[in-house]
């Protein structure tokens, strides 16, 4: 390691990364690779193990296997999901289009399939690390009529980027991170139709696996989250041939 990068290393808190892997040469050669670009990495082979290591290690991203010796499937993602808002990437060696759509509605951010490029990988966590580094919102003050909407408190329907929470009539709304990242666009513009696939590259990037049906599903979560009558929708409508729209 340079000179440069060891006093970068030292002023910079490095991006902590929880590998739960138990092939150990895959392990290996995660650790070692991620450890060379600069991030912290810890990895473990059990779901038990990385269930601890949530805690204990406060990970900023997750690389999942799926196939572990203690847990099996894409309800893995489900159960990581409920314990953390942190971006999960999944890796295995299952390819089938199903598994992957099933572990991103389960609450994974991407999807990479053994073997694959280490730089790929490294692009991959970057893009779903940028969209968790939302900007911050300029604060002002209560009484000034500039203030940021995302910031009152009101009945209705509203998004607090700064935290990245949903509140509805002033109760907080659990999303997964692909399910908020979808409602920060349709909230940021409102009335505007958006396409299927506009909705994939805003939440995955252009490059990442996902398609149309894991897009409905994360729709279908976000009406069955938010609105009184799922079936008929008061905030987020479909527009038929095009895609979904927002309805502040």
């Amino acid at each position: 390691m340079s000179i440069l990068n060891k006093l970068l290393k030292g002023v910079n808190k490095l991006t902590r990364v929880l590998v739960i892997e138990d092939d150990p040469i895959i392990g290996e050669m995660l650790t070692l690779y991620l450890t060379e670009e600069n991030f912290e990495v810890q990895r473990v082979e059990s779901a038990r193990e990385g269930k601890f290591a949530l805690g204990t290690f406060n990970p900023d991203i997750l690389l999942l296997d799926l196939m572990l010796p203690d847990a099996q499937g894409t309800e893995l993602c489900s159960e990581f999901r409920q314990l953390t808002a942190i971006p999960i990437i999944v890796i295995s060696m299952k390819p089938s289009v199903t598994v992957r759509i099933q572990a991103i509605s389960s609450g994974a951010d991407d999807f990479l399939v053994k073997p694959f490029s280490m730089q790929e990988l490294k692009v991959r966590m970057d893009a779903v690390l940028r969209r968790v580094a939302s900007p911050r919102p300029v604060i002002a003050h209560p009484s000034s009529p500039s203030a940021s909407v995302e910031s009152e408190s009101q009945q209705g329907l509203t998004l607090n980027l700064e935290r990245r929470t949903i509140v509805l009539d002033g109760e907080q709304i659990e999303t997964t991170f692909s399910e908020y990242e979808i409602m920060k666009l349709f909230y940021q513009h409102p009335n505007r139709v958006f396409s299927r696939e506009e909705l994939i590259n805003a939440v995955r990037g252009i490059d990442s696996f996902i398609n149309d049906r894991a897009i409905d599903v994360h729709v279908t979560n976000l009406r069955r989250k938010l609105e009184k009558n799922p079936k008929e929708p008061k905030f987020i409508k479909t527009v038929w041939g095009v895609g979904y729209k927002f309805i502040k």
